[in-house]
């Protein structure tokens, strides 16, 4: 193997390395408390607001 293609694979190895890291620093600031959240109390929410905002459609029209 020639130098340039040990340096090639050394940087890729690296690469990822550093690109995991930056990964793991960035999902450890996440919120994930959006992901847990109960498929059935997610579309009671979504029915209420869409109930909310044909009323105030209606009131607008009255």
């Amino acid at each position: 193997m020639q130098t340039w293609h040990i340096i090639l694979i050394i940087a890729l190895v690296l690469a990822v390395i550093w690109s995991n890291i930056a990964l793991l620093k960035y999902s450890a600031k996440m919120d994930f408390k959006k992901f847990n959240q109960d498929p059935i109390e997610k579309a009671k929410r979504s029915l209420e607001e869409k109930a909310r905002k044909e009323a105030q459609d209606s009131k607008e029209d009255d």
